[in-house]
């Protein structure tokens, strides 16, 4: 049944020279789309995981009575949404990897302690983490006063109300555009690139500049591979939107 299947896909590229879906019957060629698929995956996960630490940290110490805590977020804020996620992703790697430390695994070659594939990470999730922040702030001002307040009156610390009532109440009006925002995250990841990050765009553009008639099948399996992916992201944060609904707030 595979060999069949990898037959049909040599025979179209023998016919249609412009269609040479090349990793679909070469191994080594499939291996590496696999890699950088994988390696995209990765990529996501750990940027919405951070992005939206970030994003629920800097919310809350938005809030806070200690007014440099405050502007250090204000800074953070600006700098990231001000700037274009491809020149972070090169300030990142060029100019602060210049002064990381490295380590000798093999007590011969220095590696630096932080990969492209850390800096990537880094920098996207900052530059999502800002939005999240501006996101979240707007939900947490949506709670009504009266329920901190009533929270102060059952004896919670500032921590306690923003951890156990503020927090699961703004979650809930949040979600949509944090939806918007980590679909926007995840189809950004792509930029990576710039840094020899080995996602699946590097693995086919690599594989179409070896085989130049690979080139329009390359892009097909890109733009079907990110509609599943972003795809997938909508339909978790959709379920999981209905699953914490409360009827008559935050989301109808």
């Amino acid at each position: 049944m595979l060999e069949s299947f990898q037959e049909f896909f040599r025979h179209l590229a023998d016919t249609n020279p412009k269609w040479n879906f090349i990793y679909f019957y070469d191994p080594v060629q499939g291996e590496r789309v696999l890699s950088g698929l994988w390696m995209t995956v990765k990529l996501s996960v750990a940027c919405v995981i951070l992005s939206v630490i970030i994003g629920i940290v800097g919310a809350w110490l938005q809030g806070s009575p200690v007014k440099w805590l405050r502007m250090t977020v204000q800074g953070y804020i600006q700098f990231f949404r001000n700037t274009p996620p491809l020149v972070q992703l090169l300030f990142f790697y060029f100019a602060l990897g210049q002064f990381t430390p490295t380590y000798s695994p093999d007590g011969w070659l220095q590696e630096p302690i932080i990969s492209n594939v850390g800096w990537a990470i880094l920098s996207l999730s900052f530059f999502a983490g800002a939005f999240n922040v501006e996101i979240f702030r707007a939900g947490i001002e949506a709670v009504p006063h009266s329920t901190t307040e009533a929270a102060e009156a059952l004896g919670m610390n500032r921590l306690q109300i923003y951890g156990y009532v503020v927090l699961p109440l703004a979650f809930r009006v949040s979600l949509p555009a944090l939806n918007n925002n980590l679909v926007n995250l995840v189809k950004t990841t792509t930029q990576a690139i710039v840094i020899a990050v080995p996602e699946l765009l590097y693995q086919l553009v690599s594989i179409y500049n070896d085989y130049s008639t690979a080139q329009n099948a390359c892009m097909v399996l890109m733009f079907v591979v990110y509609i599943v992916l972003v795809g997938i992201l909508v339909m978790g944060m959709n379920r999981w939107e209905r699953a914490i609904r409360i009827p008559g707030y935050g989301t109808r």
